[in-house]
């Protein structure tokens, strides 16, 4: 039964899938650190150490998730250490193994190098997601790059553009993000055994000295560990530089995340696009007629969350003493796991808001008519001299019945009658049935329906095919609204 007595991380019982909760869970972490001294163990015998015997392996390989939890706890707390209370409790059901687990290892031999699995795992969670995310907006882009819509620069009304030319902006960033995950993913290491400080003392006692030995053991366990390198040197820790590394990565994700979900909370506050919005969901406790945007509003709230948790990576690697400080310890215990189960939330409400995002033409349309009369005046100056006008002229007689259009919009409320105005002015008659072609939305649009197409052959289908495994791995999880 859950427990509504204490605080629970929304995080793990609200928000985030299956697997990234499990990623970080305690039966994870503690298989984690069990498989880290098989792993050690078994290199160290095959390298002569020969107190450890086939029977004290066999019986840690098969207690690996056969954890004690409350005998875990008890000794942590006459200990006051949890490695070596997971130690003794790992000793309690492989006895033949008690007296070698941990030899000649340092407690960061299985805190840090388990970290270094989770982080590992988490990106491999994670990528296909936001491969996932890239397919779906890609094919948005497509359906919608000839639609043409109102551009905005400084929320002000702009040239136009296409729905489809705006949303390859997004995709832009996302696949800057697919770079960086992917590169961070490549970049992760595994600490190795290296001893108490990193000088690999422990086991120079433990090989009598014999380096190329040493050697071989942290390239053993490395491999055996899922790792093709090990961190080449080390304090007793890993740097916390790559832990910055990897929070700069999904934190510059958020930073994307919040631009594309702040846009379509504009766009719908015009009534362009809108998030999915289920049959029977409801908007406001009060006003039964609302649609507010609550998906995109909770990744720009978990967006903000995820690039604050950069400054927790900043600080914590910026004062390690030495060696290595344990102020890092109960900091990271935070901070990595949410930075990794807000990542995956966030890709999670985005696969889902990218599945269903409503686009109304007509609205857009509607936009679009109140605002092209006068980004359209500079070709019925070009007109009207074509056909035999004073381009000063026309000039003049555009700016005084462009100004009294939009004094009429914004002091009384009414629609932009500028067409109606030059429809009615003498001077403009010449090219009076020139006026609807002159005004055709597709005319203002550039080249942005060519963009697309030449962004989705040349950017994003060569990484959708490269990535194909991954997205046919992509989970989606069922949003909880």
């Amino acid at each position: 039964m859950t427990d509504h007595s204490k605080y629970a991380s929304p995080l793990t019982n609200r928000y985030a899938s299956k697997e990234m909760a499990y990623n970080f869970s305690d039966d994870k972490k503690f298989s984690i650190w069990r498989q880290l001294w098989i792993n050690l163990a078994v290199a160290e015998k095959q390298l002569g150490i020969e107190d450890i015997t086939d029977e004290a392996i066999e019986q840690m390989k098969a207690n690996i998730h056969n954890i004690d939890y409350e005998v875990a706890a008890a000794e942590e707390k006459r200990r006051r250490h949890d490695v070596m209370a997971h130690v003794h409790t790992f000793g309690v059901v492989a006895p033949a193994a008690a007296g070698i687990i941990h030899l000649g290892a340092t407690s960061c031999y299985v805190t840090d190098n388990s970290e270094l699995i989770n982080m590992r795992d988490a990106l491999d969670i994670v990528i296909p997601k936001l491969v996932s995310c890239i397919k779906k907006l890609s094919d948005f882009a497509v359906k919608y790059k000839d639609l043409p819509t109102l551009g905005f620069t400084h929320f002000q009304p702009a040239q136009l553009t296409t729905v489809g030319k705006r949303a390859c902006l997004w995709l832009q960033e996302l696949i800057f993000d697919l770079r960086n995950f992917t590169r961070a993913r490549k970049d992760i290491r595994f600490r190795g055994v290296k001893g108490t400080t990193g000088t690999q003392a422990s086991f120079m006692t433990l090989f009598n000295r014999d380096h190329d030995k040493i050697e071989q053991l942290d390239a053993l366990v490395t491999k055996l560990s899922g790792f093709e390198k090990s961190y080449a040197v080390t304090g007793q820790t890993y740097s916390r530089k790559v832990d910055l590394d990897v929070l700069s990565v999904l934190a510059s994700f958020g930073a994307t995340a919040h631009k594309i979900a702040t846009d379509i909370r504009l766009l719908a506050h015009l009534k362009e696009i809108e998030e999915p919005f289920e049959k029977d969901q409801i908007g406001s406790s009060a006003m039964a007629y609302k649609r507010n945007p609550m998906r995109c509003e909770r990744v720009c709230s978990l967006s903000r969350h995820l690039m604050a948790l950069l400054s927790d990576a900043h600080q914590t690697a910026s004062v390690q003493w030495l060696e290595r400080t344990l102020d890092d310890s109960a900091n990271r215990r935070i901070s990595i796991p949410e930075a990794f189960l807000t990542t995956d939330v966030v890709l999670t409400l985005l696969q889902n808001i990218f599945d269903g995002l409503v686009v109304y033409p007509k609205s857009i349309e509607r936009r679009i008519k109140q605002e092209l009369p006068f980004m359209a005046t500079e070709n019925f100056i070009m007109a009207r001299v074509k056909a035999g006008g004073d381009r000063q002229v026309c000039h003049e007689e555009i700016r005084v019945m462009s100004q009294e259009a939009a004094r009429m919009v914004k002091e009384q409320g009414k629609e932009n009658d500028l067409i109606e105005r030059i429809k009615k002015n003498e001077y403009f008659q010449p090219i009076i049935d020139q006026l609807d072609s002159l005004l055709d939305p597709t005319t203002f649009i550039g080249r942005a329906p060519q963009q697309v197409e030449n962004f989705m052959k040349n950017e994003v289908q060569p990484i959708l095919d490269e990535y194909a495994d991954a997205l046919k791995n992509a989970h989606q999880e069922e949003v909880n609204v």
